[in-house]
């Protein structure tokens, strides 16, 4: 266990920035739905599922910064499906890629509190170094996470601003009692910033943004910690579009690709060329702007 100055595990934040230095700034979905598992030849059944995921961690896990399965699909297939999402948890993190849960969850009190123990705690076989999560109970509604988030070192990411267009209906409504007249997903950011107040290189309290949502300038995207940017490749959004979408806070961005590099499995070769490609794109991007 990394320690900082001796006082806790490493932070999330401290470990991403690292790793999309070292990696690229890149995260790849894990998401064996029934189409993708036809796409690669195999059967919509827990074989199926379990040879996809396997064959995901293999080719990347070594090699991108992030990897970011999507619980819903492993879940479909009961205690089984657990299973196989314990052991490609496990596996992609022994292989040197952080492992983002993509679960949203959102609760109240202890049953928030339990949704993080399964994913946050060191001592659960799903934990995972970062955790997707909706505010929408309320932000303070999401207390327990990040009190037990700061206690393991791991992270959030809140959905602030996506790319659905069914959240505008929540995200873009303005809060009457806010005098600063700023929408919901614009408060989700603010109270984001508070959380990662003065932590370096980077706090450990990301968002959700869609890479697809065009000119953000209207919104302050600098909230001192990583913003989940889906959206990249078959939703249509491309790495050159990164620096016109997220501005000044592009560093800070990990471009999310699922269906752009899955697509071209089951090829170990064909998986890692692609998400190489991606990497190399999305760093000239950033780097550029």
């Amino acid at each position: 266990m990394s320690l900082l100055n001796g006082e806790g595990p490493e932070s999330f934040g401290a470990r991403l920035r690292r790793a999309m230095d070292e990696r690229g700034p890149l995260c790849v979905g894990i998401d064996p739905h029934a189409s993708l598992l036809a796409d690669w030849g195999l059967n919509d059944d827990i074989g199926g599922m379990e040879r996809f995921s396997r064959t995901v961690v293999e080719a990347l896990a070594d090699r991108v910064a992030v990897l970011k399965p999507q619980s819903a699909f492993f879940e479909r297939f009961g205690s089984r499906g657990v299973a196989v999402l314990e052991k490609s948890v496990a596996e992609a993190r022994a292989a040197g890629a952080l492992v983002v849960m993509d679960a949203k969850r959102g609760d109240i009190g202890s049953t928030m509190a339990a949704y993080a123990s399964a994913f946050l705690d060191k001592g659960s076989p799903l934990f995972s170094d970062a955790l997707t999560v909706s505010p929408y109970l309320g932000y303070g509604s999401l207390k327990p996470a990040v009190e037990l988030a700061r206690e393991s070192g791991s992270g959030l990411f809140v959905l602030a601003l996506t790319s659905n267009p069914e959240g505008a209906e929540v995200q873009h409504a303005v809060r009457p009692e806010d005098t600063a007249l700023r929408n919901v997903g614009a408060t989700m950011l603010a109270h984001l910033a508070e959380e990662n107040a003065g932590q370096t290189p980077m706090g450990s309290f990301g968002a959700v943004v869609g890479a697809t949502l065009g000119d953000l300038s209207s919104y302050d995207l600098a909230i001192n910690g990583p913003l989940l940017a889906p959206g990249i490749g078959a939703q249509g959004a491309t790495p050159a579009d990164l620096p016109r979408v997220f501005g000044a806070a592009v560093r800070q961005v990990v471009p999310n690709v699922s269906r752009g590099v899955l697509r071209h499995g089951p090829d170990l070769g064909a998986l890692r060329a692609s998400s190489d490609r991606f990497a190399d794109e999305v760093r000239a991007a950033v780097e550029g702007a």
